[in-house]
């Protein structure tokens, strides 16, 4: 299951979710720091969501409570509108 890329199985003409694979695959490979801050610039909340996804097809990254947590917290921000921001 390592660097597997995630795709909506209903709809073939969705594009994959590259950046989830890239995040496990630092985790993966140890950094988890660049993978947390790699989770706080997240591109959107779709891909924060195929990321979680492939956390929960690994054992030991489901059971980690900061990158759980990270992922979670993401998904709240990216969810919500923006404010609005004055020029």
């Amino acid at each position: 299951m390592k660097n597997q890329i995630v795709q909506d199985k209903g709809n073939p003409m969705k594009r994959p979710a590259p950046w989830a694979a890239k995040v496990v695959t630092l985790l993966d490979t140890g950094n988890k720091a660049a993978a947390l801050a790699q989770i706080k610039v997240a591109p959107s909340v779709r891909d924060v969501q195929a990321l979680q996804l492939l956390l929960g097809r690994h054992a030991q990254w489901k059971k980690d409570a900061v990158v759980t947590q990270a992922v979670d917290d993401q998904i709240a921000t990216l969810a919500h509108p923006r404010l609005h921001r004055s020029p």
